[in-house]
């Protein structure tokens, strides 16, 4: 333990409340800072799950043709340079060739799943109501290959489905307003024809949009239904790695000849949304730390004016101006490191209570509790604010101490 530590901590002890205060500041502002960061993105990322297990990484829609635009070239007439643009190429709507599209995508390396989906709209029929759907036909062990919906069962089971060619999956949401239990049967109608059917199970996925509007049949069944016997209205995929999804989208819109659309582009307004929250509180709780920085400023520098004679004595030792501008920073090094000890433990505590708090929440996504998220980025981070904001704290202080003159204290003194 080097000479200038044991001042340093000598002169901590000499200010115990002023030292006691500061601690419990930045142990304080670390804290909160790892939970309101855990709480923010915890959400975001279970938001994010949510979207990957219900609507896929990847959607590929609509083959496509770019339309070529001719531009003059450095002013050159006739230069032959031609563009092809996203906004104006010409759509043609839906898969026509599933199969085939499906099989070149299933050879991208981080492609873990394609589902074949054929959609289109219905009205739910029971004898005392009746409301708008959207029919989504698939293969059930394609579809649970690219999403959770095996997880996201709450009544009947899907091997009632696997069964029953008859049989549909049908939205918490709408099960309930249409007052339906699995079992009972209701009619779906389309411009051309009536079909009768009966709910094999019911899913919750706890998007609303969702839950309320969407209904699941055998692949086979909605192309009778819909009158669509061949094509698709879109490839669902999954990745093995999602957050490749905006370039593996681009790859595949290169290679098969469709519109690719990616989770982050679907979700992108959310995802702004969560992480605008994110910024917002990570500043907002910031500032608990920065007035405690205040606050082991202002203990600083009082010592300073106290220890004027300790320091004039010590530099007349031989102590140099870094020996004493040391002595003080390491002062704000010990503040910090037992503030972010006590900081990080108090952070895990509150994040683990927190995690333990019932709450009901159905909309964008569905959970019964605060939903929080272990990362060690937010325990870092919280470090380096606490860091940054002690050092300039402590720089100040320490610099006016190495900068005085023992002589001259001394005459003061002795005056």
């Amino acid at each position: 333990m080097s000479p200038e530590f044991k001042i340093a901590f000598r002169f901590l002890v000499s200010k115990k409340r002023a030292m006691s205060m500061s601690l419990a500041g930045i142990a304080c502002g670390v804290a909160f800072f790892i939970l309101t960061q855990a709480q923010t993105s915890g959400f975001e990322r279970f938001y994010i799950d949510t979207i990957l297990g219900t609507t896929g990484a990847i959607q590929v829609h609509d083959r496509f043709q770019d339309t070529l635009r001719t531009m003059d070239a450095a002013g050159r007439e006739r230069s032959g340079f031609r563009i092809a643009h996203r906004e104006a190429r010409q759509y043609v709507e839906g898969v026509e060739e599933p199969a085939r599209v499906g099989a070149a995508i299933r050879e991208f390396t981080n492609v873990s799943g394609v589902s074949e989906v054929v959609s289109g709209s219905a009205r739910l029929r029971t004898p005392v109501r009746e409301r708008s759907v959207r029919v989504y036909g698939i293969r059930l062990e394609d579809h649970l290959a690219v999403t959770e919906l095996a997880r996201q069962i709450v009544r009947g089971d899907l091997p009632g489905f696997r069964g029953s060619p008859q049989g549909v999956l049908i939205g918490s949401e709408l099960a309930r307003r249409m007052q339906l239990q699995v079992g009972d049967s209701f009619e779906l109608d389309t411009p051309d024809q009536s079909r009768r059917y009966r709910v094999s199970a019911v899913y919750e996925t706890g998007v609303r949009d969702i839950d309320e509007a969407r209904i699941f049949l055998h692949l086979g069944e909605a192309r009778s239904l819909l009158r669509r016997p061949f094509g698709a209205s879109f490839l669902q995929v999954s990745l093995r790695d999602p957050g490749r999804a905006v370039q593996d989208a681009a790859r595949i819109e290169t290679v098969a000849g469709h519109f690719a659309y990616s989770w982050q582009e679907r979700e992108r307004a959310w995802i702004e949304v969560f992480r605008a929250l994110r910024v917002s509180s990570g500043l907002t709780v910031a500032t608990i730390i920065l007035i405690s920085g205040l606050g082991m400023f202002n203990m600083l520098a009082m010592i300073v004016m106290e220890k004027t004679r300790e320091i004039a004595i010590l530099r007349s030792m031989g102590y140099r101006r870094q020996d004493i501008r040391r002595i003080f920073l390491w002062q704000g090094a010990v503040v910090l490191a037992a503030g972010t000890i006590l900081g990080w433990l108090l952070g895990a505590l509150l994040t683990f209570g927190v995690s333990r708090i019932p709450i009901r929440i159905r909309g964008i996504f569905a959970t019964d509790y605060f939903v929080v998220n272990w990362a060690w980025s937010h325990y870092i981070v919280a470090f380096l604010i606490a860091a940054a904001v002690v050092f300039v704290a402590a720089w100040i202080p320490a610099r006016r101490a190495a900068r005085l003159e023992p002589g001259e204290v001394i005459r003061n003194s002795a005056a």
